[in-house]
Parts: structure tokens; sequence; C-alpha cells
């Protein structure tokens, strides 16, 4: 199980890291006209604080770990980009629909394993 989590966290660390530092580098401007045309857009400092949050995010799900310095903050690390993933679903029930939720809701579940089977890591 244990070399499943890793798995699970560095593919996850990959996947928030590219999200959250495409948010970061990004123009406001240039997002705005990437998302669809019925999606809800948000402020432009709203989105690059959800791009700072989740690059300190994947870093919290493999750093702790590999350096086994406060391992208790892998699991808060995985909370706090479920409660992400659980904003990104209901915007995107609320925006382009239901098909397209299915890929946020699958990383929030994956998220919420992680912090569930690394809660004893304190």
């Amino acid at each position: 199980m244990n070399i499943i989590l890793w798995i699970l966290q560095a593919l996850l660390s990959l996947f928030f890291l590219l999200a959250g530092g495409i948010k970061l580098v990004m123009s406001v401007e240039a997002m705005e006209k990437m998302g669809p045309p019925n999606a809800i857009h948000f402020p432009g400092w709203f989105m690059k604080f959800i791009g700072l949050c989740e690059v300190l995010g994947a870093l919290g799900l493999v750093l702790p770990g590999l350096t086994k310095i406060r391992r208790g903050l892998t699991p808060l690390a995985a909370t706090g980009l479920l409660i992400i993933m659980i904003g990104a679903v209901v915007v995107t029930i609320m925006g382009p629909g239901l098909g397209a939720a299915v890929q946020p809701a699958i990383t929030g579940v994956l998220c919420a394993f992680i912090a569930y089977k690394r809660r004893d890591w304190r």
C-alpha cells in the first residue's frame, strides 16, 4: 500500500505543480481566453492565489515524506487540495456541466484517499 500511495502522491504532485504553475505564470487575460465560453470567471488575484495553493499543496504531498520532517503535513496538504477540488467540481458543474466535472472529482477522491491513508504519519 505504501508504494501505491507514493505513486499517487508523486502523480498528484506533478499534476498540481503543472496546474498551479500555469496559473502563476500565465497572464490573467490569457487564462480568461483559455476557458470555455460558458465558464465562470474569477478575478485574476483569486486565480493566482489558487495557483499558489496548488503549488504549495503539491510540494506538501511529497517533501515531508522525502525529508522525513513534519510528515503530518502530507495529509493536511492532501486535505487542502481536496477542498480546492470540491470547489472545482462545484464551479465546473455550474459552468460547462456535469461531464466536465469528472476529472476534478476523481482528483479530489484521490486526494481524500491520500489524506485518509497518510493520517498516521504524525
